[in-house]
């Protein structure tokens, strides 16, 4: 980062951008094109393999632009993390509305994909707390769009995975900063009552911040937390100190004693309270990960980079995560959670199951609600080994995708998706992603958005 960091530079770095672009045309356009940071470095499981195949385009744009206070907006290139970013914002007493759980996520990749957090019942995606963004398109302009200016592209570059151009900036909403989050643990049980509990804590607005982590079928623990300066000092949990148990077994024992709880949580500790244990990750790549003689001489060293874990994997180890591992985020409508989690427990048998309301504007491109009107929504993720007997990763995924399709829900582009063309096209509206691909001669310069990440496509 270091050796790359230079944001007065980034004018000249754009240059260089619509420099390579320019070079692909006059070699004759013939090979698509793609950003040529390699797959092993993306916090996504999946590995392309059409950065082999594909022109890539070097995008070395990783820092903070401006922090902009009058506007309560700041400006960065799109390899920032979200760890950069809350370091820098923090100190000035900014942060922004929704910052996704792990430290690697960048800006680039929350857009280009998606991003959540528990705070998106109130402010939506990560899409959504965004007001601009700068793309180098496929003729070698560059353009800003926002929902005053270039107004389609800049509602179908969410979830468009860079196959409309390559995005060179972002403007981002900011909110003041608190200190701590003070955090609400209520463990319940019976699955209509989960659910019942969830729905009515997600429709809070007062709520800054609300999520559950369901253990089996019928027993969950439901958060919700409010941002705060102030905090009783013998109820402060620093989560994130390297020797702390790890979040989400934490939060089980809250499950086990059967009682409520209040802690106040330093606020960069509860943005990023899942990152070292990857979620729950971890416990199958280090399964005494959560000893206390671990945690406290070795807990400094984990989680491992999950880009170093994928440079380092085997293509055995990866058929075999493919086969009996599951990375899934999908978004439904909050009206079929309770169906949801019971079609989960059927297909994959995986828990805990994570639980993040959002509210999903209805807005043009790829990703909106059913109706007219904004609507509340749940990301459902189911992350470990599936207990299901009958377990067959594309079978199970596809009885998974077809039910989500069912409910007009959308499943996460960064995970395996085994969907025919005309099944994705039916999941996400592309009438504005087409329509614009044709209009700014996308066609061949890149892949459809399709062809670079579902496994039907790939080759």
């Amino acid at each position: 980062w270091r050796l790359h960091s230079a944001p007065r530079q980034h004018a000249q770095r754009i240059r260089h951008i619509q420099a390579q672009v320019r070079e692909w045309k006059d070699e004759g356009s013939k090979r698509y094109m793609c950003t040529g940071r390699p797959g092993w470095l993306t916090v996504s499981l999946r590995v392309g393999k059409y950065k082999k195949i594909h022109k890539n385009i070097m995008i070395n744009l990783m820092d903070v632009l401006e922090v902009d206070s009058e506007r309560q907006v700041v400006r960065v290139e799109p390899l920032v993390t979200m760890g950069q970013l809350t370091a820098h914002l923090n100190p000035m007493g900014w942060t922004i509305p929704v910052v996704p759980e792990l430290d690697d996520l960048t800006v680039g990749g929350l857009i280009m994909g998606t991003g959540i957090e528990s705070s998106s019942h109130i402010y939506g995606l990560f899409q959504h707390t965004c007001v601009a963004y700068e793309l180098v398109l496929a003729d070698g302009s560059l353009v800003r769009c926002s929902p005053t200016e270039n107004s389609d592209l800049f509602y179908a570059v969410p979830w468009s995975c860079g196959t409309l151009g390559f995005l060179v900036a972002a403007e981002i909403k900011m909110i003041p900063a608190k200190k701590y989050v003070k955090l609400h643990y209520e463990p319940v049980r019976g699955l209509q009552k989960i659910c019942e509990k969830f729905t009515e804590e997600s429709k809070k607005k007062e709520n800054s911040f609300v999520e559950g982590l369901v253990y089996s079928l019928e027993e969950a623990v439901i958060m919700t937390g409010v941002l705060t300066d102030e905090a009783e000092q013998s109820k402060i949990n620093r989560i994130g100190n390297y020797y702390k148990p790890w979040f989400f077994k934490h939060v089980e024992k809250y499950l086990k004693a059967d009682k409520t709880g209040i802690e106040y949580i330093p606020s960069r500790h509860y943005y990023h309270r899942h990152t070292r244990s990857i979620f729950w990750e971890l416990q199958d790549i280090i399964p005494f990960g959560n000893n206390p003689v671990f945690r406290y001489l070795f807990g400094w060293m984990v989680p491992p980079k999950i880009s170093l874990l994928k440079l380092t994997q085997g293509e055995a180890i990866r058929k075999l995560y493919e086969q009996h591992h599951v990375v899934q985020d999908m978004l439904v409508p909050m009206k079929s959670l309770e169906k949801s989690i019971q079609t989960f427990h059927v297909d994959l048998n995986v828990y805990p199951l994570w639980l993040c309301p959002f509210i999903l504007p209805n807005n043009p491109g790829m990703v909106h609600p059913k109706g007219d009107e904004a609507e509340l929504y749940v990301d459902i993720g189911a992350y470990g080994e599936p207990k299901r007997k009958q377990f067959e990763a594309r079978a199970s995924m596809r009885q998974m995708e077809k039910f989500v399709r069912s409910v007009h829900g959308f499943q996460m582009l960064y995970a395996d998706c085994y969907m025919t063309r005309e099944e994705f096209w039916d999941m996400f509206d592309g009438s504005l992603y087409h329509k614009l691909r044709e209009q700014m001669n996308c066609k061949d310069a890149f892949p459809e958005v399709y062809d670079k990440i579902c496994k039907a496509a790939r080759h």
